[in-house]
């Protein structure tokens, strides 16, 4: 973990609602150094073992995208529903406030591509869970996940068992 990473994310207390200290990225994403350095670390588990970065929306493309060039791989991004055009497959899955659903267009994973799968933070898990089913039938393998953040008092972890996870940045 770097010290200088955890040094820049910002606590704000009570966003999105009281009792929830949010932890802001916005200042590693305006420090170019930091950005690099982010990017660098996550990509690091990867390296020379993926054919393919896939971030999800929104907080996975900025990390993802980059990682996929530091890795000299291609991006396949999987988003909200509406946002692909051409044929997709979806999946949809709960959250502790309702339901949501997530695409990745059909053809974007070759058989046998291994994956990274990236996003910004991993809390209790759900999105990230429901990406991995996502992927499970497009024909490739899921090499691991990678997160800038995670938040181990939420569990998220526990719900992605059998899958390798890089957090750079951890709370307990």
């Amino acid at each position: 973990m770097s010290d200088r990473l955890k040094a820049l994310i910002r606590d704000v207390p009570d966003f999105p609602k009281p009792g929830i200290v949010f932890k802001d990225i916005a200042p590693v994403l305006s420090d170019a150094q930091g950005l690099a350095e982010a990017v660098r670390v996550m990509a690091e588990p990867f390296r020379g073992n993926v054919d393919v970065v896939v971030g999800i929306e929104s907080r996975g493309f900025i990390f993802g995208a980059p990682m996929a060039i530091e890795l000299g791989v291609g991006f396949v991004p999987v988003r909200k529903p509406g946002k692909l055009p051409g044929a997709t497959r979806s999946v949809s899955y709960e959250l502790e406030y309702g339901s949501d659903s997530l695409e990745i267009q059909s053809d974007a994973i070759a058989e046998g591509q291994r994956i990274a799968l990236v996003d910004d933070l991993l809390a209790t898990g759900g999105t990230v869970a429901a990406a991995l089913q996502l992927l499970a039938g497009s024909g490739g393998t899921v090499a691991g996940v990678s997160f800038l953040i995670e938040l181990g008092f939420l569990g998220g972890r526990d719900r992605l068992a059998g899958v390798p996870i890089h957090s750079t940045i951890r709370y307990d």
